[in-house]
């Protein structure tokens, strides 16, 4: 009866209690992001540590400073400048969105031509079989598949589901249901959006592997590699993709043995606060507490002047505390206002008394306001984000405002209209609970996952065998044709014998006619 009840207490709690079996063994485990972003390094950072505590050597190859003070984890910064955060202004790319892109079609073949030059990642590379498993970053990542090259390795998707990626895993998803990366449409899509979206999906997946990066990226890997089959095609031998998604947060979609779900994975239970946050926000009363913050990619002191003025103006019409994360100090900000550089997010996200947040709407962000139960207030800047926002709203869980149409009373309505209105909390509270209830966590599942295709030498059996095949193949092209070319034959004689027949039959009987007469 305790065991039952422990069970239940647990579960409503969405922990997970059941614990994985001891690994076999230590091993060795190279981990390539050499392209990512502070959040999809963050997408890693919770695997990595896992796989060290339970006695695996780490070794990372990251565009970042180390993170993890871990003695099984060894952070190795290439230290090429050709993506860097802090150089990019993401509302700049509001009004020119090819500028965004244009960055990837500048920075990737650069990166390409200079990486395998780097002494300590040709030495990596130089010692890759030397390792268990390979696992990359499948964002942006196609200058790192060279070290898979006959090794067995897995891919982390940190943006969650991509189609592109689950088409080469041999699971096509259906444009008529399935959003693409950038921007998803109210279910069921209308004709119009159905047809918006296969656009998308054809025009994404074209232009950013067969068009504008992976040729040149290609190019420059071929120069160094010319014995190298092609990158294209050393991704199809992945043998899973670990997915930062969870069908509570995002689509269902249907998936495949090798597309695993482990979103929301780096989201906790909140610690306790510094004392002095925890201060500010208990003596925030009843009225409670806004939290804004534009993530780690969009520093606060890129917003234009006029929104950030905007901001400061609609705060101090408040009722409530606001806690914002800004890089610098500013002038004019009212005393209801308590400004950062750095704040421990989730845990100001897990305190009751914080009332709504106000994000960019990037995807870690959105999953712990989901797994927090803290309602959104949405203002996209760039990338997934708009896809993200458009979520949030369309299931209850805040709202979605565009920069462009910004005014202080917007801002105003809309934080009351959240903070006022409980559906909004009551909705954050029934995304949160299935999300937390799970068999396993998300953390011990990819581990289980990533120690599976070791143990297994790859894992060939969870491959599809659409993998293999061919547009052509997998369309059933050449089939549809023969069909087609039989049909046609067949009509054809089909007409010819009628002919013939008719022919026979009404010519014979004429002829008769003719000689009676």
């Amino acid at each position: 009866m305790k065991v039952a009840v422990l069970a239940l207490a647990l579960a409503l709690m969405g922990v997970a209690w059941a614990e994985l079996a001891p690994p076999e063994r230590s091993y060795k485990i190279l981990m390539l992001l050499p392209i990512s972003s502070k959040s999809h390094r963050n997408v890693f950072l919770p695997v990595a540590e896992a796989l060290a505590d339970r006695g695996h050597k780490i070794v990372m190859l990251v565009n970042h400073p180390p993170a993890l003070k871990h003695p099984n984890v060894l952070e190795i910064n290439h230290g090429l400048p050709d993506f860097r955060e802090e150089n990019l202004n993401m509302f700049e790319t509001r009004g020119n969105p090819a500028a965004a892109f244009g960055v990837f079609q500048k920075a990737l073949p650069a990166i390409a031509s200079k990486l395998y030059k780097v002494p300590k990642v040709k030495e990596l590379y130089d010692k890759r079989k030397e390792f268990d498993l390979i696992v990359i970053n499948h964002m942006f990542n196609e200058v790192a598949y060279p070290f898979a090259h006959e090794m067995p390795f897995i891919t982390i998707a940190t943006p969650g589901m991509d189609y592109r990626q689950s088409a080469v895993l041999g699971n096509v998803l259906n444009p008529s249901y399935a959003p693409n990366i950038m921007q998803s449409f109210p279910a069921p899509m209308s004709m119009l959006h159905r047809f918006i979206n296969t656009i998308q999906h054809i025009m994404f997946a074209v232009n950013w592997r067969h068009w504008s990066i992976v040729p040149p990226v290609q190019k420059e890997i071929s120069a160094q590699f010319p014995d190298l089959p092609l990158l294209l095609d050393i991704e199809r031998n992945q043998s899973l993709t670990l997915m930062n998604s969870h069908f509570t947060m995002n689509d269902v979609l249907p998936l495949l043995p090798s597309q695993v779900e482990v979103g929301a994975m780096h989201c906790r239970p909140g610690k306790p606060l510094p004392e002095d946050l925890e201060s500010w926000i208990s003596g925030a009363g009843s009225e409670g507490v806004v939290y804004f913050s534009l993530g780690s990619v969009a520093q606060g002191q890129s917003m234009p002047t006029k929104y950030r003025d905007m901001f400061v103006e609609a705060f101090k019409q408040l009722k409530q505390r606001v806690i914002w994360k800004y890089e610098v100090a500013l002038e004019g900000v009212s005393d209801n206002v308590l400004m950062r550089k750095w704040l421990p997010q989730q845990d100001i996200l897990a305190h009751p008394n914080v009332r709504v947040f106000i994000t960019h709407g990037g995807l870690l962000s959105t999953q712990e306001s989901f797994y927090h139960s803290t309602p959104v207030l949405a203002i996209p800047i760039f990338g997934d984000q708009p896809k993200n926002g458009m979520n949030i709203q369309n299931n209850g869980l805040g709202l979605m405002l565009v920069w462009e149409e910004l005014t202080v009373e917007l801002i105003v309505n809309s934080l009351q209209e959240i903070i006022s209105n409980p559906k909004y909390k009551a909705r954050a509270a029934e995304v949160r609970a299935p999300l937390r209830d799970q068999l396993e966590s998300p953390k011990d599942r990819a581990v289980f996952w990533t120690e599976y295709v070791i143990r297994h030498k790859g894992a060939p059996r969870l491959r599809s065998p659409a993998a293999t095949l061919s547009w052509v193949e997998f369309l059933m092209l050449d089939v549809l044709l023969a069909l087609h070319v039989a049909v046609v034959v067949a009509v054809y004689v089909l007409r010819r014998l009628v002919g013939a027949v008719c022919s026979r039959v009404f010519g014979s009987g004429s002829t008769g006619k003719r000689k009676r007469e």
